[in-house]
């Protein structure tokens, strides 16, 4: 139950899709697709939901449909029977989650307290929403629940938009935020769907917050690679560190010591979420080269390389250093 769950975690937003027509149902869940967000919990707050969901599943077949504002089983079973694949409830409804659990499909009570959390538990589940979020402490609160709750992850909603959706994709225990930001109203009432796929790039662009860490250069060998690391350091006035197979130049350069992966060197692009980076990029196709993984003193991988070069570089996604 838990795998849909996770595969929209890798994503880290769920967009919150209420609709007034079903004819905008496959041209939005297309757009969401094309934006790299394809995901939607379609509402029951209209009477369309139950037919866009249907439409999305049978036409957009990329896209992860769902329900949400789910106050009975007779939603549920209409989500399943439309070809949705997860269930999403307001508040913490017992009587949909057993059917769900019994059902095995998947489901995402509302909580908002630890009673909530503990009957969640009680059913097996491993993601709970946390809803109105701002309006219970959000971040602050999330950071509490952590301790006594330390095994559940959470996708806030409520309060969540684009101005505070990394800080919250930030905490661990969050495994993805939701909400109405995306696709907004207005855009849908407007049909823009062209739009709507552009915010939806936005804010990849924005989860993912990648930017050049530094640039790897081939010297040879020890020597060459100081006198490299002296010249940048005199250029750009910036200082000279040595570890055991390099040197580095502030955040500019890396200085490789002796031969090292890359034809002409390599190039560091640090992102804000190394494992929802990977799974990005795994879905275009590229493949990692496992043999480079580098960890840190936890066992926490913080660097993986990419195992075919660009353009005579070979490239490595970093985990971004707390500052």
């Amino acid at each position: 139950m838990s795998d849909i769950f996770e595969q929209i975690g890798e994503y880290g937003i769920v967009p919150l899709v209420t609709l007034d027509d079903p004819n905008d149902a496959v041209p939005l869940a297309r757009a969401l697709v094309a934006g790299g967000i394809p995901i939607a919990e379609v509402t029951f707050r209209t009477a369309a939901g139950g037919e866009a969901i249907k439409r999305m599943a049978k036409e957009v077949p990329e896209i992860i449909v769902g329900s949400g504002t789910v106050h009975d089983i007779d939603h549920a079973k209409e989500t399943v029977d439309n070809g949705g694949k997860f269930v999403i409830t307001p508040g913490f409804n017992a009587k949909v989650v057993d059917w769900c659990v019994k059902n095995n499909v998947p489901v995402c009570p509302g909580t908002v307290v630890p009673s909530d959390i503990e009957e969640a538990m009680n059913f097996g589940l491993k993601v709970v929403k946390f809803f109105p979020a701002e309006a219970y402490g959000g971040i602050n609160t999330l950071k509490a629940l952590a301790g006594p709750f330390g095994a559940m992850k959470f996708v806030p909603t409520g309060g969540v938009g684009l101005n505070n959706l990394t800080d919250y994709l930030d905490l661990p225990n969050v495994a993805a935020v939701g909400g109405s930001f995306i696709p907004p109203s207005k855009l849908v009432k407007a049909k823009d769907w062209d739009g709507i796929t552009k915010l939806c790039q936005q804010i990849v662009a924005k989860v993912m917050d990648f930017s050049v860490g530094h640039v790897g250069i081939n010297a040879g060998d020890a020597d060459n690679a100081g006198k490299v690391t002296d010249q940048v350091a005199a250029l750009f006035g910036t200082d000279k560190r040595e570890g055991d197979i390099s040197f580095f130049s502030g955040n500019l350069v890396e200085v490789m010591k002796k031969p090292f992966v890359g034809t002409h060197g390599h190039i560091c692009v640090d992102t804000r979420d190394l494992r929802r980076a990977m799974a990005m990029l795994k879905r275009k196709g590229v493949a990692f080269d496992e043999a480079n993984f580098m960890y840190d003193a936890k066992g926490k991988l913080v660097t993986a390389y990419l195992k075919d070069e660009i353009g005579g570089f070979a490239f490595h996604i970093r985990q971004r250093p707390a500052c």
